[in-house]
């Protein structure tokens, strides 16, 4: 579980030992990451490295410079209110539109909705420019219960196959201001 530091741009990792009981569930060869008492939870392969910055959390499938993908998570808590009608498509249509990279095509936005949260995504094709590849960007914003994230996947076109799933299990699992009470049991507010 990782916390930010009130006044400091550093986060605290810290790893719990589970009780027998623990409601903490993840698909065989993923685990769960929950990012300040859970603001954001989502699922990421088991083996990937956990590499936090200033502002976001990456996970890598290998030692850099041997990674061949890059998943980024970032959140921002919201003043209470009605985000209901925050225009998420729109938002994300204007990231795709400052793309710097040299982009191929970008796809269709694809919009989801949830019980306690809507999530708008998309995929941009691009060539990188250091390694002369065709490469993917995926690009998510999820925005409930006064939690926004951003999300973004880059890896290689010819890794689509393997790391499709992997995309969709972290948006199949995630999961905003859903905030645990007791970390070594999984146990939620409200219960």
């Amino acid at each position: 579980m990782a916390k930010h530091k009130k006044g400091k741009p550093e986060w605290i990792k810290e790893t719990l030992d589970l009780k027998d009981d623990h409601r903490w569930q993840s698909k065989p060869g993923y685990k769960i990451f929950v990012a300040d008492r859970g603001a954001v939870r989502l699922d990421v392969p088991q083996n990937w490295i956990f590499e936090p910055d200033t502002k976001s959390f990456r996970f890598l499938d290998a030692d850099p410079p041997n990674d061949n993908c890059r998943l980024e998570v970032s959140f921002n808590r919201l003043p209470q209110g009605d985000w209901s009608m925050f225009p998420l498509k729109h938002t994300l249509k204007n990231i795709l539109a400052d793309e710097e990279r040299e982009v191929i095509s970008i796809g269709e936005i694809i919009t989801e909705k949830r019980q306690t949260a809507r999530i708008v995504w998309a995929e941009v094709k691009f060539m990188d420019s250091e390694e002369h590849r065709e490469a993917f960007s995926r690009i998510c914003i999820g925005l409930g219960s006064n939690v926004q994230c951003l999300i973004t996947f880059d890896y290689w076109v010819d890794d689509a196959e393997k790391l499709t799933p992997v995309w969709d299990e972290v948006l199949r699992s995630l999961v905003l201001g859903l905030y645990i009470r007791d970390p070594m049991t999984g146990l939620a507010f409200p219960d």
